[in-house]
């Protein structure tokens, strides 16, 4: 008798032991999860409007200012194969522009040393060599520990080829919607008039 009370009183605790345990479980899951929302709406999910850039006059900005426009974000370098794609820019900025379409070019000297000038020298080559009007930007990084968050973020966003994120050369190009979705990646050797078709999907 004495044995069999022991036996089961054993197995209630040994019950009660489990109880506990899995009453513990679903407090810390609810926790977890509570936690969880609590720092998604301390720290909503970034998108490109919050990232500060700098004008090539070194004011500080952030893309907010390009809300609900169509955007074509270029790292651009002077001393470049490419750099004949200014006039490129330009000619769709100046056809789109009115309908909300943005060109940024963001100098970059990371590739063969092709950007080495002052933002003051940049700006002044831009406007007299091609007559850039679209915004400039404050030389920058796009590849390695010093990129900017910008970049990767684009890059995160839209891979390159074979899925590889850094940024191959100078005039590679990333086209985001007025949503601030970025759409596409494109290569250095894509022509600003190759884009005029996908420019004009996202500015109906």
């Amino acid at each position: 008798m004495m044995i069999g009370l022991l036996w089961r009183g054993g197995k209630i605790q040994n019950e009660n032991r489990a109880k506990g345990v899995i009453m513990l479980k679903i407090i810390f899951s609810m926790l977890l999860i509570f936690s969880t929302n609590t720092i998604a709406k301390d720290r909503p999910m970034k998108t490109i409007y919050d990232f500060k850039v700098k004008t090539i006059t070194n004011k500080e900005i952030t893309l907010n200012e390009y809300k609900d426009k169509v955007l074509l974000i270029v790292n651009v370098a002077s001393k470049c194969g490419y750099t004949p794609q200014y006039s490129g820019l330009e000619a769709l900025y100046k056809k789109y522009k009115e309908r909300g379409f943005v060109v940024l070019g963001f100098p970059c000297n990371q590739f063969a040393s092709q950007e080495p000038d002052s933002e003051a020298k940049i700006e002044n080559f831009c406007r007299v060599n091609f007559g850039v009007t679209f915004p400039m930007f404050a030389k920058i990084d796009v590849n390695g520990d010093r990129a900017h968050p910008l970049y990767n973020y684009l890059k995160s966003e839209q891979t390159g080829l074979l899925g590889t994120q850094a940024i191959k050369w100078n005039f590679t190009k990333f086209l985001v919607d007025k949503q601030g979705n970025i759409i596409k990646r494109f290569g250095s050797s894509t022509k600003p008039i190759e884009l005029e078709g996908e420019i004009e999907k996202l500015l109906r």
